[in-house]
């Protein structure tokens, strides 16, 4: 059934329930009416009744079929006053006059009538047969004394006699209702259908639901904002992505225990498409546009894609061009070593070639021994050893403090150490390269927590470069904030907020100052770790 054919059949319901009440109501006010009405005029006929001369003065001696009198009299008010039956009975309520002849001799029946206390009653008394309206006046003799009763009664009209009187004033209403029904469940209709689009329940019911379907089976995170920064839809993604509470929708973002750097995104406009955003240790890329119905804005929507896999492989693929970039300074460097073996033995001297040969296996042997015998952690250890070689290359002195020491860590911890220290050292090289005596010094030191008691591992990155403009020390680990000149697709500015966080996952902390340079301190609350018992501390 079509929209304006449920609102048709809605309306004429509800105007057949409106008809079926105001028959209801009709009935019972014809009831009042007529017992209101009809109470007085059976009233003042019994009165008249009452005082009539003969009924008083011949009442008193009347017999029940003696004379014709008083049926006379009582027949005559009966048919002047349109009354449907008429009595008269002595004191005690024995009928001695009635237009039913099976009254006579009879008691007459006066219900809940207090004519007996000498007061005028009108009221249903319930006959054999039917309800009829009954009037009570009490007949008094000249001296005041009661010496009978007179009654009179109309038939109480059935409720199809008051249904048929009422169904002119129905017919009417009903015709009424239905036109105004009718007309209104058009223009209902009309402004509903123009309201969504021309689309009936059932295609508005089949768009929600394969609008729902598709929203939470998307991988991507979908959120939607009304003008008022409020959440009108996030799927399963997105909630997963950002943290949501599942009755996020409805509420405000600002309400929500979302990152600030992250409610900005979700409600700034977007000069340029995929911005990264740092969402706990997940690395989102987002799209927000703005969407405008009809010329009016009615929010925004916003895409996320966890770039964290994505990420990952960055990573690695990095890490795979520092190896490549260490192995290529070091070829470098094997090469000029060759060149002057070659040279020494061209011109005979093979002392020296020994001595030469000796000397940079001696070195080598020393950077290694000298990393390998303080850092404990093979993955550390291999990169230290890994960026001191790329560090040659780039003109940099780096050192590995001598006060340095570090046991085996455990593997979550390792990993921690790695991409932290990783990015702290790469920033520093950034920093210092091209300047005279460059130089990076890393100290990394075991101990605890002078609050908690618990193990903890503190590495520090220094550096003798021109250090962190004062004005960025407190912006300098927000995500995407960066000193470094960008392109437009870059993604600069996530190494330490990155670095912050990873951090502060372990308990730890990651904080900054300048001396004579940049010092970088990360601190991590140590986990299980496999100390080897006896193992020299250097």
């Amino acid at each position: 059934m079509s929209l304006a054919g449920q609102y048709l059949v809605l309306q004429l319901l509800i105007v057949l329930a409106v008809l079926v009440a105001v028959v209801a109501i009709s009935l019972a006010q014809s009831a009042a009416t007529f017992e209101r009405v009809e109470g007085r005029r059976a009233l003042a006929a019994a009165e008249a009744l009452g005082n009539n001369p003969a009924v008083r003065s011949l009442l008193p001696d009347a017999q029940p079929r003696v004379g014709a009198a008083l049926p006379a009299v009582a027949e005559a008010v009966r048919t002047l006053s349109g009354s449907s039956q008429v009595a008269l009975a002595k004191l005690d309520r024995t009928v001695v006059a009635s237009s039913d002849p099976g009254l006579l001799g009879g008691k007459l029946d006066i219900g809940a009538s207090r004519v007996m206390e000498g007061r005028a009653w009108t009221g249903v008394v319930a006959e054999s047969n039917a309800a009829v309206l009954s009037a009570h006046v009490p007949v008094l003799d000249d001296a005041g004394k009661m010496i009978g009763i007179a009654a009179i009664s109309r038939n109480y009209p059935t409720t199809l006699e008051r249904l048929g009187d009422a169904v002119p004033n129905l017919l009417t209403y009903l015709g009424v209702a239905s036109v105004l029904g009718v007309a209104g469940s058009l223009l209902l209709s009309r402004r509903v259908k123009r309201q969504t689009l021309g689309m009936e329940p059932s295609e508005i019911t089949g768009l929600v639901e394969n609008r729902e379907a598709m929203l939470h089976g998307l991988k991507e995170g979908v959120v939607a904002l009304d003008p008022n920064e409020r959440i009108t839809v996030a799927n399963d993604s997105a909630r997963e992505l950002l943290g949501l509470p599942a009755d996020c929708v409805g509420k405000k973002i600002s309400s929500l225990p979302v990152d600030p750097a992250l409610k900005g995104v979700l409600t700034r406009d977007q000069p340029d498409p995929d911005q990264l955003v740092l969402v706990g240790e997940r690395l989102v890329v987002a799209n927000r546009v703005p969407i405008r119905s009809r010329g009016r804005d009615i929010g925004s929507v916003t895409t996320l894609r966890d770039r964290t896999e994505l990420s990952s492989l960055e990573r690695e693929l990095g890490a795979t061009r520092t190896a490549t970039d260490t192995l290529r300074a070091q070829a470098h460097e094997f090469a000029n070593q060759l060149h002057v073996i070659s040279g020494l033995i061209q011109i005979g001297e093979y002392d020296s070639v020994v001595q030469f040969v000796n000397g940079a296996t001696v070195d080598r042997t020393r950077l290694n021994d000298e990393v390998t015998s303080r850092i404990q952690d093979p993955a550390l250890a291999a990169l230290l050893i890994a960026k001191s070689s790329l560090a040659t290359e780039r003109g940099v002195a780096l050192q590995l403090d001598p006060e340095s020491a570090l046991h085996p860590v455990s593997d979550e911890l390792s990993r921690d150490l790695t991409t932290v220290v990783g990015n702290l050292v790469d920033n520093a090289f950034d920093a210092v390269t091209g300047l005279p005596d460059a130089a990076v010094r890393v100290l990394v030191e075991e101990g605890r927590d002078a609050r908690t008691g618990a193990g903890q591992v503190t590495v520090t990155v220094r550096d003798n470069g021109p250090g962190v403009p004062e004005k960025a020390v407190e912006e300098i680990f927000r995500q995407g904030f960066t000193t470094k000149e960008v392109g437009p697709a870059d993604g600069r500015g996530f190494g330490l907020a990155l670095s912050l966080v990873v951090c502060r996952r372990s308990g730890g902390d990651l904080t900054v100052a300048n001396h004579n340079g940049a010092v970088f301190t990360a601190r991590f609350t140590r986990g299980t770790t496999q100390h080897k018992r006896g193992a020299a501390k250097p």
